[in-house]
């Protein structure tokens, strides 16, 4: 008696997967001005004070609040293949707070941070790059404007205050490749 199998032995057994929608132009370009007027907004809003009771020593390191992200220098979107001189971070290991930014418009894309140099950080693996290609490559698809920056904010005390402040950023500005965002912006420029 000869047992079934459950299972196609030819090795032919294929599971067809659904293609992956893409954003047409009506819906790229909607889809910025959506985040474009959301950044701006937060741009002139001022952002609330904390009152305190007492005078508290005053800290040299600054707040969250005080970076915009838009009056920084600016740099190529291919940092990582850079020395970190190159881009303004002398001081390799203190760690700092990165920004991706489509300058066209502009519009703040992501916010990093690293303890190690920015461009170490990105040399291997980052979904972000996948991100900013597969970007790229729809506004090349419709003709569109596209300059892909990158910006660093260097003056950060510790990898804990760091992360906070890598926080607070994104939820504050909602940039739309840092996966806190998707539930405003959702993910079309994400993994394959």
């Amino acid at each position: 008696m000869k047992q079934l199998s459950l299972f196609d032995a030819s090795g032919s057994y294929f599971v067809p997967r659904s293609p992956k929608l893409q954003m047409d132009k009506a819906a790229l370009l909607q889809w910025k001005a959506r985040i474009l007027n959301y950044q701006q907004q937060v741009k002139i809003t001022k952002a609330t004070q904390q009152q305190t009771l007492f005078d508290l020593p005053k800290n040299t390191w600054h707040s969250p609040d005080e970076i915009n992200p838009f009056s920084l220098t600016l740099h190529s979107s291919l940092f990582w293949r850079q020395s970190e001189t190159a881009f303004g971070l002398e001081n390799s290991d203190q760690g700092c707070l990165y920004f991706v930014m489509d300058n066209t418009l502009p519009l703040l894309l992501y916010v990093g941070e690293t303890k190690l140099t920015a461009n170490k950080r990105w040399q291997g693996t980052h979904d972000c790059k996948s991100y900013i290609l597969q970007y790229i490559e729809m506004h090349r698809r419709y003709d569109l404007d596209v300059n892909v920056v990158s910006a660093f904010w260097q003056l950060v005390p510790s990898k804990k205050i760091l992360q906070q402040w890598e926080r607070e950023l994104i939820l504050k500005w909602r940039s739309p490749f840092n996966k806190e965002c998707w539930q405003w912006w959702g993910q079309p420029f994400g993994k394959d």
